[in-house]
């Protein structure tokens, strides 16, 4: 039960020392809002909740308050900053979308509706809709600080600040208690080769795409027709649903539609590597937007799933024999969204074809070619050449180096841009 309890404490800032002190006062000003000692104090019992044991000492819980309170200063002046900057919107569904997400996940947690509202009790919240109020507060203050971050981004005004080998020595030091082993690996070269459809399936596809962009713009159901017709399972049992989503995430062709469209508007059928895409711009916001789509795929027939086995075995065979470059046969076979060259995959994530090939064999080099997807309508044909192997062990400073570097490069340009903000703004501490 205590577990859940901190399951709770995850999602909210819980408020159990504001039921404990009768008499509240400021402990700080930013600009003209005040925080209080009660938010300073339902910090802590969150930080509790979590597992962080509270210091023995007044002088240690005081430090750890003066802490806080720099935290809460610091998401003042995020949330502050973006409120005035009128292209940063935060709407109420947005709020009430991920309101909504946090207690369904939250919720399910509890084997009751009794259990659950027995434990939102506990966290001192006089009712579940109590709760919801609340967290609907902390979601839209934290949404308007991520915005903030990433508009800054996206104007260049963000740029990571590259940190010194001493800081970054500093950085493992904190945090290497709390690092992962590193798992087994391998890395590798490949050519996937995925068959192509014949010009009559792609031409039906189209003719279907653009039969169902007419009915849709004449008032069709978007999520009837992508549970009916979308080929992206994933999507497809939700209506075509592919929620927020930012530059970078879709293909170049998906994209170059979905950020210039209006909230409303059924696209053309727009064509990428896997098909014929209806796209559906929902909502936007200036670094993102929310959207759906139905897939139309062209069908794959058995002649051209052979055509692209035999392609795969010739690749195969060319590499065997030495006759051509890995990149010579490369270029214009393999699939232009799969990566030819992986370095330190974790054995353990990689596909079960992959992981049946490599498991049995740990010598490097070519190996037979892979099928996957062999029972879908639509597989691809791998030929695999691995280049390393490591066995699982302690991570070293060398080992998460980079990441170290862009991590703390990213939290040295925020820290940059919240001390200018404290330069200009008005700060009286008083705790």
């Amino acid at each position: 039960m205590k577990m859940l309890l901190a399951v709770i404490a995850g999602f909210t800032l819980v408020s159990a020392a504001g039921a404990q002190q009768p008499i509240d006062r400021i402990v700080a000003i930013v600009g003209t809002r005040p925080i209080l000692a009660s938010q300073v104090e339902e910090e802590m019992v969150q930080a509790q909740a979590q597992g962080q044991p509270l210091p023995p000492d007044s002088a240690g819980r005081m430090l750890m308050r003066h802490q806080i309170l720099d935290h809460l200063i610091e998401l003042e002046l995020l949330v502050q900053q973006a409120q005035r900057d009128t292209a940063i919107k935060i709407t109420d569904q947005e709020v009430l979308d991920q309101v909504e997400q946090t207690y369904q996940n939250v919720r399910k947690q509890f084997p009751s509706e009794v259990d659950f509202r027995e434990q939102i009790k506990q966290a001192h919240f006089g009712s579940v809709e109590e709760w919801r109020r609340w967290l609907a507060d902390e979601q839209r203050r934290q949404l308007y600080a991520q915005r903030l971050i990433e508009a800054q981004r996206q104007k260049g005004k963000l740029k990571p600040i590259p940190p010194t080998d001493a800081q970054m020595r500093e950085f493992w030091e904190q945090n290497r208690a709390q690092q992962p082993r590193r798992p087994a690996t391998i890395g590798f070269r490949q050519i996937v080769v995925r068959p192509m459809p014949d010009s009559a399936s792609r031409v039906r596809a189209l003719q279907l795409a653009e039969s169902l962009v007419v009915q849709l713009r004449h008032g069709g159901d978007f999520a009837t027709a992508a549970k009916r017709f979308s080929g992206d399972s994933a999507s497809a049992a939700q209506g075509g649903e592919l929620g927020w989503f930012r530059r970078g995430v879709m293909v170049k062709e998906f994209e170059d539609w979905a950020f210039h469209m209006r909230p409303g508007e059924i696209s053309e059928p727009v064509e990428t590597a896997f098909g014929f895409h209806i796209i559906n711009i929902e909502r936007t916001q200036p670094a993102e937007v929310l959207g759906r789509h139905i897939l139309i795929v062209p069908e794959i027939t058995a002649a051209q799933i052979s055509i692209a086995h035999r392609l795969a075995d010739s690749v195969h065979a060319a590499l065997v024999k030495g006759s051509a470059s890995f990149d010579a046969l490369a270029k214009g076979r393999a699939d232009p969204q799969e990566q030819k060259i992986v370095e330190d995959a974790p054995f353990d994530k990689l596909p079960p074809e992959y992981q049946q090939v490599v498991a049995g064999d740990t010598t490097l080099g070519l190996k037979p070619v892979i099928t996957l997807g062999a029972d879908s309508p639509h597989p691809k044909f791998v030929v695999l050449d691995v280049t390393s192997r490591h066995p699982e062990g302690e991570l070293s400073y060398d080992d998460v180096k980079l990441n170290i570097r862009q991590t703390l490069g990213d939290q040295l340009a925020i820290r940059h841009f919240i001390d200018q903000l404290k330069r200009q703004t008005y700060i009286d501490i008083r705790l």
